[in-house]
């Protein structure tokens, strides 16, 4: 018997015996999900690429299966598989990491001390090793780029992923807001979704009620991911044409739109500031944008009062949230006088019990988890990222040739300056592996900008 028709027999057999022992809505879900694995772990940029769709989409919709875990991370998991698959069979060839890629691998290495400290020091509940895990995981996007993302039709097959999972996001969000102008609505929306904790979404959409409810929950980090993907969006619109084109350009008019409605101090700031660095260097309608940014938001500002009350106080220092920040700041060195190897990561920040506060900053962030060393690591990782890719001049013309580079750039700078006040891209699951999605994009593809394009990046931090 040949080995093609023994495995249709043994597949037959098994999915037999499964109709009769599952019910029918499981058996289906693993009917579609039993090819679409073979499929990635045979193909594992298939993987990466759904793992974009899912991420954007409905980012902690989740899976039990014995742990907790969320649908975009099995998918990352998955895709990790098939990629070591491919390895063994010699069917990828082994990456060539640059000096990013290698600082990475240093402090994902790093993390264990902390890792081992924090099991040690910190007395409080929560699952150490598996948190250490799925963050090291989230990290790995960046190391899947080489292997997956070094030909320019993968890269424009994840960036069409990427940004039709965002249009579905938006489009459900910004349709349910204008439905009724109340966040608690999409609370039904995710619990079929198979969000976790429903009490907690409850808590967070009754606080935040008249800021706009997306798939990812809380309003602040819905404004962190618009400001990583709206610039993408909108970089890409500008070099493609037809449907490409207008896919492009929908996610960036509905994702300011949603940036405006979610009230994100750090994010609106730092899309301001990335545009006027945009407008120095002269990329074509910066400076068209920033005018389209203040008139769209004054007409909102206008048109809707939640709005106008949030933005008449969320610059304010009477603002409760900037009192929280300050004081925060004011209490840091206390936290690092009493942890200062890091909590690591059965917990985090505040340690409960402690009658610390945590901090709302990426890079101290780092430093509250993992020690002032692994702060350090960070910076060299995106010192290294920055002087690969910074534009070394001018940059009048965008085209294919250096739009997505742009786009990526762009994108990163915006999601690093929301560090500033806001820690989402440190240790936040699915946000941070799209972080490091994206500065693997955006590596790989300032690598293929001709030496020709305006403001050519330099290659030099990209070679072994």
């Amino acid at each position: 018997m040949k080995l093609g028709t023994t495995v249709a027999v043994l597949c037959g057999l098994l999915f037999g015996s499964l109709l009769l022992l599952l019910p029918p809505s499981r058996f289906f879900v693993l009917l579609v999900g039993f090819p679409a694995a073979l499929v990635v772990l045979r193909w594992p940029v298939v993987g990466l690429s759904l793992f974009a769709l899912v991420s954007t989409f409905m980012p902690y919709s989740t899976l039990q299966v014995g742990i907790r875990f969320t649908l975009a991370e099995a998918m990352l998991g998955l895709t990790w598989g098939g990629v070591m698959l491919q390895l063994f069979f010699q069917r990828l060839q082994r990456p060539q990491f640059g000096r990013v890629e290698r600082s990475l691998l240093l402090l994902m290495a790093f993390s264990a001390f902390p890792f081992l400290v924090g099991q040690l020091m910190v007395a409080a509940e929560g699952n150490g090793p598996v948190n250490w895990v799925r963050w090291l995981a989230n990290l790995s996007p960046l190391l899947l780029s080489p292997l997956l993302l070094s030909q320019e039709r993968q890269r424009d097959q994840l960036m069409v992923m990427l940004l039709l999972g965002n249009l579905a996001m938006l489009a459900l969000s910004l349709g349910m807001f204008v439905k009724s102008r109340s966040a608690l609505d999409m609370i039904p929306i995710l619990e079929k979704m198979r969000y976790a904790h429903p009490e907690a979404l409850l808590d967070i959409f009754s606080a935040e009620n008249a800021r706009l409810g997306t798939p990812w929950v809380h309003p602040n980090l819905s404004g962190g991911a618009m400001a990583l993907f709206v610039p993408l969006a909108a970089f890409y619109a500008l070099y493609q044409h037809g449907w490409r084109k207008a896919l492009g350009a929908a996610v960036a008019v509905l994702g300011g739109a949603a940036l405006l409605l979610s009230s994100s101090r750090g994010a609106i700031l730092s899309l301001g500031l990335v545009l006027l660095w945009l407008s120095w260097l002269r990329v074509p309608y910066a400076r068209a944008t920033v005018l389209a940014g203040a008139l769209l938001g004054g007409v909102l500002a206008v048109s809707y009062t939640p709005l106008q009350d949030r933005l008449a106080t969320m610059f304010s220092s009477d603002n409760a949230s900037t009192e929280v920040r300050v004081d925060e700041y004011r209490r840091f060195p206390e936290a690092v006088a009493r942890y200062p190897l890091g909590i690591g990561f059965r917990t985090e920040p505040p340690v409960p019990g402690s009658g610390l506060l945590g901090i709302s900053n990426l890079w101290l962030y780092y430093m509250y988890k993992l020690g002032l060393l692994g702060m350090l690591l960070y910076c060299v990782v995106t010192w290294r990222w920055w002087q690969a890719v910074r534009p070394r001049g001018k940059v009048p013309v965008i085209d294919a040739r250096n739009g997505l580079w742009m786009g990526c750039t762009t994108g990163l700078v915006a999601a690093l300056l929301t560090g500033l006040i806001d820690h989402y891209y440190s240790f936040t699951m699915v946000l941070v592996a799209l972080f490091w999605l994206v500065m693997g994009l955006g590596l790989q593809s300032a690598a293929a900008v001709p030496a020709s394009s305006p403001g050519h990046p330099s290659s030099s931090s990209r070679k072994p």
